[in-house]
């Protein structure tokens, strides 16, 4: 199981001429652009679930992937096996980091006891790995939504007992994420949401999952852990609605429980249009709030109306995203997450790799394309002039809150304003970010 991936060494940068398969055409790790690595500026991570957890079933198909560590055997040592196919893929994929669910590394077993023994038996081992291989712990979460206790929620159930199991279970997933040095510990509301108002108290199924959060956040400083605590929006899917919808909706909770200081958000691409927004739109929304945190990065399908979790390919969407988090500062502890799966009829071992390849070039060449626009200055220098006016003493005195909504009223009469519209130039703009995009 050690060399199960016994055709591929290690995934280098080939440069874009190269026709290898198994070679990057524009990651190279250690190229410097705007003062830093590619490998600082991408902070690539796999994950766990859709890679290796996932059976390649959906709701009209049972499991086309036939893993040897999937088998019948005694579930522990499947996961441990699973253990040395994942490093041995994370290493082969010159990647830094990994993510999991507590689940996804570790047997569920049959009782709170069995659960807590076998995720502090498998943390030992991930921990092994990570010092053999270099790949470290991206971010670690709990599934509390796949268990059928969780029908209801976790957070957000009617029964306290099933509150308690949640808090349990993101206990010991923080407490092994700590252990293993993970850079941020997310919280995905997969089921905290509602089928119907009919039997739904959402006042009260806020103030729980607000609680659930003030304890989370308690804890975090309790056992030390100095990464980020990070929310993943999702509008639905699975239940008709998710409180988590978006970034804004996310950050007026935080607000509403005195949280925005201490939680950022963790946002994917394909729940980006879900909510009906681009990737950029939540991007952009997150560092307006101050609330941004880290990525995962795949992409929808247009056509169709659920969480498809494909690898990301398009270029002309992620320049514009990584454009938005290059110019306000870039990633932190955050990065790129991959949480995207080969489609079901991909049944050969290494599809995963042409997943993961072509994924990691598409966000290296956006981020070169970024990389151009910042240098450039044009856009940025659009937008400054834009709104130069609020700039000038009239837009000063306004924001400064000198002025009251009368006084303002009595400004426009007395020096007679006609302001006149011009053009906010936007087909010019996008044919200035296809300049650098295909040159």
């Amino acid at each position: 199981m050690k060399h199960y991936y016994d055709k591929i060494e290690r995934i280098n940068y080939e440069g874009a001429q190269t026709d290898n398969p198994f070679a990057f055409r524009h990651y190279n790790p250690s190229q410097i652009i705007l003062g830093k690595t590619m490998a600082e500026h991408l902070r690539f991570s796999i994950c766990y679930w859709h890679t290796f957890c996932w059976a390649g079933t959906d709701m009209f198909g049972s499991g086309s992937f036939n893993y040897p560590w999937q088998s019948n055997a005694d579930p522990l040592s499947n996961a441990k096996a699973k253990a040395d196919v994942a490093f041995e893929f994370f290493y082969k994929m010159n990647v830094p980091f990994y993510a999991f669910h507590d689940v996804d590394v570790a047997p569920e077993g049959n009782s709170i006891q069995e659960y807590i023994n076998n995720l502090s038996i498998m943390t030992d081992i991930l921990l092994e790995k990570q010092q053999q291989t270099g790949v470290n712990l991206f971010w670690g979460t709990a599934n509390c939504f796949t268990n059928p206790k969780y029908a209801a929620g976790a957070a957000t159930n009617p029964d306290p007992e099933v509150f308690a199991c949640a808090a349990t279970q993101v206990v010991h997933a923080m407490n092994a994420t700590h252990k293993l040095g993970g850079q941020n510990y997310v919280l995905w509301g997969g089921r905290e949401g509602y089928e119907t108002l009919l039997n739904t108290d959402l006042r009260k199924e806020r103030e729980q999952v607000g609680k659930f959060m003030q304890l989370v956040v308690e804890n975090k400083h309790k056992i030390g852990f100095n990464g980020t605590l990070l929310i993943e929006p999702k509008p639905q899917e699975p239940t008709k609605h998710q409180y988590d919808y978006d970034v804004a909706t996310i950050y007026g909770f935080l607000k509403q429980f005195g949280l925005e200081k201490e939680i950022k958000v963790n946002i994917e691409a394909n729940h980006a249009t879900l909510a009906g927004h681009s990737f950029q739109h939540e991007v952009a929304s997150a560092f307006a709030l101050d609330i941004f945190g880290s990525l995962d990065a795949n992409r929808g399908d247009p056509q169709l109306g659920w969480d498809t979790d494909q690898f990301p390919n398009s270029v002309e969407e992620n320049t514009l995203v990584m454009y938005e988090i290059l110019k306000n500062g870039g990633f932190t502890t955050g990065g790129l997450n991959f949480d995207a799966k080969i489609r079901r009829q991909s049944v050969d071992k290494y599809d995963a790799f042409y997943g993961h390849i072509g994924a990691m070039d598409t966000m290296a060449l956006s981020l070169k394309c970024a990389a151009r626009m910042i240098e450039d200055n044009a856009l940025n220098q659009k937008v400054t002039d834009r709104y130069a006016g609020w700039s000038n003493n009239l837009g000063k005195e306004i924001l400064q809150g000198n002025m009251t909504l009368q006084d303002i009223a009595q400004y426009s009469l007395s020096h007679n304003l006609q302001p006149k519209p011009y053009s906010g130039e936007q087909e010019k703009l996008e044919n200035l970010v296809n300049k650098f995009i295909f040159g």
